[in-house]
């Protein structure tokens, strides 16, 4: 296993450090475990591209990790009681989150079967939105008193890039049934 890969797992090794530190109500340690999780995400990539290391299983590894990482973060900052009442997540927040990338995933799979295989690339709005989502979870561990600015934006952002998302699978799509019927 190379060394892109290993940064990886460490990121998803770290998920559950970070909810037993939120869960004990150690914002501190969270804040410092995800930030940590956070400069890994950049990290690998730049490793994997740098030193030639891109695999297939770190295409696959790497948002996995992250969604792992971010999924957690929001369901913990909504329920867990340790986290102070005002700083909160509302329950509207994590619903979005978790159903744009339950969305994506059975997007990709219908595209799969149909198609035969999958291109798996983030969008700037992809981008963007994990952006904000991780300056959600940090806004909230470091107690920003405006925090719901943030996480409504990213709640936003959240929605308009599943959009984006949906309307490239459905080009793809499209342009399969396009290309099929030129064959025919």
């Amino acid at each position: 296993m190379n060394l892109a890969n290993r940064i990886t797992i460490t990121r998803i090794i770290l998920t559950p450090l970070f909810i037993a530190a939120v869960v004990y109500g150690r914002m501190n340690i969270a804040l410092i475990l995800f930030a940590v999780a956070v400069i890994s995400d950049g990290l690998d990539g730049f490793v994997a591209r740098s030193m030639h290391q891109q695999t297939y299983i770190g295409t696959i590894l790497d948002p996995v990790a992250d969604k792992i990482l971010l999924i957690s973060a929001f369901i913990c900052l909504t329920l867990i009681k340790s986290v102070p009442e005002g700083l909160r997540l509302p329950p509207y927040v994590p619903i979005i989150v978790i159903s744009r990338d339950a969305i994506i995933v059975l997007g990709s799979i219908l595209i799969h079967v149909i198609k035969g295989g999958v291109k798996i690339a983030p969008s700037f709005w992809g981008k963007f939105t994990t952006f904000f989502q991780m300056i959600t979870i940090v806004s909230i561990l470091i107690q920003f008193k405006y925090s719901s600015y943030i996480w409504n934006t990213t709640a936003i952002l959240t929605v308009i890039s599943g959009i984006d998302y949906m309307l490239k699978g459905s080009q793809t799509l499209n342009d399969n049934n396009i290309n099929n019927r030129r064959k025919a």
